[in-house]
């Protein structure tokens, strides 16, 4: 790729990871190597076991791994966490310089800066070192104005309505 861009998916609805995803799909089925580093999750889900039969190409690994969502994390375990996900982002900053991806998807960054486990100026910097030809994809609730202003891509995922908010939980190979 000549020339790779820095999108952001972003809002209040269903779909960001969905969407980046998607993307990562279609991108190895042109033959490029995409990596999607999730944060803050720590089950299992769909799409993990669909990229391993589908897409040999497409890798996903997860920092800042939890089982528990964030807000329910005692302070003991968020610093914990915190620490583990900076031992973590030393790997990204390797991943960068390998330049061995094509696309690089940051699932969820948004939380782990909002969570306090990585900072506005460090998603700056990868921004500011992704290789000229990597496509760069960040997804999270409530983008940071100097991250935004950094995009060259901002979809906003916006609720109009969803069966969550009439009791529906959450479904496998629907929701995760």
């Amino acid at each position: 790729m000549k020339q790779g861009y820095v999108q952001v998916y972003t809002g209040d609805g269903k779909g960001k990871t969905t969407a980046a995803l998607g993307l990562g799909l279609r991108a190895v089925g042109r033959g490029l190597k995409v990596l999607m580093i999730q944060f803050l999750k720590g089950t299992e889900t769909g799409e993990l076991e669909a990229v391993k039969k589908l897409a040999p190409d497409f890798h996903i690994i997860r920092f800042a791994e939890t089982e528990k969502f964030f807000w329910e994390l005692n302070d003991e375990e968020k610093t914990r966490l915190r620490d583990k996900t900076q031992q973590e982002m030393k790997r990204l900053e390797e991943f960068l310089k390998d330049n061995s991806y094509h696309i690089l998807i940051l699932d969820e960054i948004m939380a782990a800066i909002h969570g306090g486990l990585v900072s506005v100026e460090q998603v700056c910097r990868i921004i500011d070192r992704k290789p000229k030809g990597m496509e760069l994809i960040l997804t999270g609730r409530r983008v940071p104005d100097k991250i935004a202003d950094r995009a060259d891509l901002i979809t906003e995922m916006r609720p109009i309505r969803h069966y969550m908010d009439k009791g529906v939980p959450a479904r496998p190979g629907i929701e995760y």
